[in-house]
């Protein structure tokens, strides 16, 4: 393991995240949680009166559970400290101790991987494109010098700076698996999402670049590896070279699978020492367990994650592969429920978006299209009907420019529609149409008033999902892919790689999915939106 060392980071710096939730009582603060969102709400604050045995929720917990006593003056250096345990990223090293490593064979001045003698050549012409283990990337780089400053993400009551270092992604000049021994796997699971065959592609090319000859494809998900019906999809630069320019999955995609010791079983009869999974939180969650189950058995695998999910919703992350391309599609669809609502007398446009708990695509898109006048997220609590509600600013809109769109993500709203407690594969809550709901609910309302409107529904889900990635999401598919494969050969498992503060950087799963990223309704980017769509507060 390469644990954080203390070299000096500039002291301008200093950084600190984490959001709290459920409710937290000091002496001069109050801090709330909504029952649709992890960010607080901070009522009051009396700095003077903060240091009297504090205590804080379970979200600011140590490592080890232990809550953090802000009255202790060197809660800091605690705090830090504990970062770096909770952050460090797991290796092959601490399981195999005797593991050695070797010169890298990846280098970009040669058109084949390098050779075994590659610390014999001059140290003059040696490439200097490697990543120094201890190099690091801020988590933060906003200081809130408030609590109250909108989106303000704080540690302690006071703000307090308090550094926050993450792995920085990149090849490593020392590796820790034979290419000649590797038999990689990639495996794609869950739901649709563009980008997927860009990052196939990747993960072989630079598979390749290290000399692996053994690269297989699992097909349909986690059930690839025990179903029999299927067999491993040989993978090679020939093979994936155009892949990317179609949507979809070449190994195709499926939710579940079979248990964490079947997968594993799987793994040690195939030989398969690099797994490459791509997916979302659950899919990540699955990954962990086989990490975990590889070490308990002593089995030597690396088991590297790349992050994917349309609706953004992972930890840490400054964004996961395929939302741009979302964002971008769905312009068309708004743009569609436009038109069809300007053009029609007293039209209605209603845009359903995906979005599952956190509503990042609708509110980029709203915000990207400037023709949605109401943004419905789950984060944020609404009410259809009544004097503040939903349906009575629809009134207002017909009365005033004719016309409304309205954009409201799949996951809004669902306490207004009638739980089935079903499930799907993953496990997720089946949702309701809330799209739907609105629709029906507008045709009564606007009927019972005696006020004509015509309401026109547009959900492009599937449409979105099975698209080619954009060049935005292209090039970030083709970067996540190159590290998920760099980071294998440096040896870690059980981490993801993603983007922080616009570089690349290495995360442990574990801290990744710990909860879902939600969209935080005192944040700039939420005002910015309510901005453009003029909206009021519904609830």
């Amino acid at each position: 393991m390469n644990p954080f060392s203390p070299s000096p980071h500039p002291p301008s710096l200093r950084f600190f995240t984490h959001t709290m939730s459920h409710v937290v009582t000091l002496p001069g603060l109050t801090v709330t949680t909504s029952s649709s969102s992890s960010y607080p709400h901070i009522h009051s604050l009396t700095t003077t009166r903060l240091c009297s045995k504090v205590r804080v929720s379970a979200q600011f917990k140590s490592h080890d559970s232990t809550p953090i006593d802000f009255c202790d003056p060197d809660w800091k250096h605690k705090f830090k400290q504990d970062f770096q345990e909770r952050f460090s990223l797991p290796h092959v090293t601490d399981i195999f101790h005797d593991t050695p490593p070797m010169p890298s064979t990846f280098c970009l001045q040669h058109r084949t991987p390098m050779v075994r003698d590659f610390a014999g050549l001059n140290p003059s012409k040696e490439w200097r494109g490697y990543i120094n283990d201890n190099d690091r990337v801020l988590l933060k780089t906003i200081y809130y010098s408030s609590s109250t400053s909108a989106g303000a993400e704080c540690i302690d009551p006071g703000c307090s700076w308090v550094e926050q270092w993450v792995h920085r992604a990149g090849p490593r000049e020392k590796i820790y698996f034979k290419p000649e021994e590797v038999k990689a796997a990639i495996v794609t699971c869950g739901g649709l999402c563009p980008g997927l065959n860009d990052v196939i592609r990747q993960l072989v090319i630079t598979l390749e670049a290290y000399g692996v000859k053994k690269i297989v494809g699992i097909p349909f998900g986690y059930r690839g590896f025990s179903d029999k019906e299927f067999s491993e999809v040989p993978l090679s630069r020939n093979v994936v070279q155009n892949i990317h320019l179609s949507g979809g999955s070449l190994l195709g995609v499926s939710r579940g699978g079979p248990a964490v010791n079947e997968i594993v079983d799987s793994l040690q009869e195939r030989g398969i020492n690099m797994l490459f999974v791509l997916g979302g939180n659950g899919t990540h969650a699955g990954a962990n367990a086989i990490h975990d189950e590889c070490r308990k058995r002593r089995y030597m695998v690396s088991v590297i994650g790349v992050p994917k999910t349309i609706d953004n919703d992972i930890l840490l992350l400054d964004k996961t592969f395929g939302f741009d391309t979302a964002v971008e599609e769905a312009q068309r669809a708004i743009n569609s429920a436009y038109i069809e609502a300007h053009s029609a007398y007293h039209g209605i446009g209603i845009v359903k978006l995906m979005g599952r708990s956190s509503g990042f695509i609708a509110m980029h898109a709203s915000l990207a299209s400037g023709q949605i006048d109401i943004c419905l997220i789950p984060e944020v609590p609404f009410k259809l009907h009544g004097q503040n509600g939903v349906l009575s600013h629809m009134k207002h809109l017909i009365e005033t420019k004719g016309s409304a769109v309205i954009c409201v993500a799949e996951g809004a709203g669902q306490g207004l529609l009638q739980k089935t407690n079903a499930t799907d594969a993953s496990g997720n809550a089946v949702l309701g149409d809330i799209g739907g709901y609105i629709q029906q609910e507008t045709k009564k309302y606007f009927k019972e008033i005696g006020i004509h409107a015509d309401i026109k529904y547009i959900d492009p889900t599937y449409m979105i999902r099975a698209c080619r990635a954009n060049a935005s999401d292209g090039i970030l598919c083709a970067v996540l892919g190159q590290n998920a494969v760099h980071g294998a050969f440096a040896g870690y498992s059980g981490i993801t790689v993603g983007t922080c503060n616009t570089h690349y950087a290495y995360f442990p799963i574990t801290e990744a999915i710990s909860h879902p990223r939600l969209v935080d309704p005192n944040s700039r980017m939420w005002h910015r939106c309510l901005t453009s769509t003029g909206q009021p507060d519904f609830f």
